[in-house]
């Protein structure tokens, strides 16, 4: 199926909630507001004709220019990419999640999504390493901690304006 009847049929059932689709690009994606991810994740996985059976992955990144000489094609912000496959119909489909960079513009406040592991169960593991490095609060999620970083570190080591520590328990860095 391709990406453009797969957003029919995501617009037909989900109305603006589904905000765009982008083709023309190499990797085509949809994106879904935040508070509906679930339901339209779980729409994608049950529907017969969509079969989206597995998540292969789900990462996050931080649009943020630091760099004031360049110009930044898009507003700040991060998102929650999702990549689909239907091993039984043999199509994929990616989506995004976009977000503020920070909850009601409130630096140090993570911005939150709906968790999808509920859905598919490896999520679990992929939402905590996008909570863990680039700060993006799963809410619903079941074990939401740090995956790859001490539960001690403080911020998100792959936001782009985050400051490495000098120091570590003691261990100075370079």
């Amino acid at each position: 199926m391709k990406i453009e009847d797969i957003h029919h049929r995501l617009v037909a059932r989900f109305g603006d909630c589904v905000r765009e689709l982008k083709t023309g690009v190499k990797d085509p994606w949809i994106e879904v507001a935040a508070d509906s991810i679930a339901n339209v994740s779980e729409f994608l996985r049950t529907e017969p004709e969509l079969k989206f059976e597995s998540l292969n992955d789900l990462t996050g990144s931080d649009w943020l220019e630091t760099d004031p000489k360049k110009k930044s094609p898009c507003d700040p912000h991060v998102e929650v990419v999702y990549h689909l496959y239907s091993y039984s119909l043999k199509h994929s489909c990616k989506l995004k999640v976009k977000l503020p960079r920070w909850k009601n513009g409130v630096a140090g406040e993570l911005p939150e999504v709906p968790s999808v592991a509920g859905v598919w169960g490896i999520a679990d593991w992929h939402e905590r390493e996008a909570f863990d490095l680039v700060g993006i609060h799963f809410s619903n999620h079941p074990n939401l901690r740090r995956i790859l970083c001490p539960e001690d570190w403080e911020g998100h080591a792959l936001r782009k304006d985050y400051e490495f520590p000098l120091e570590y328990h003691g261990v100075r860095g370079k």
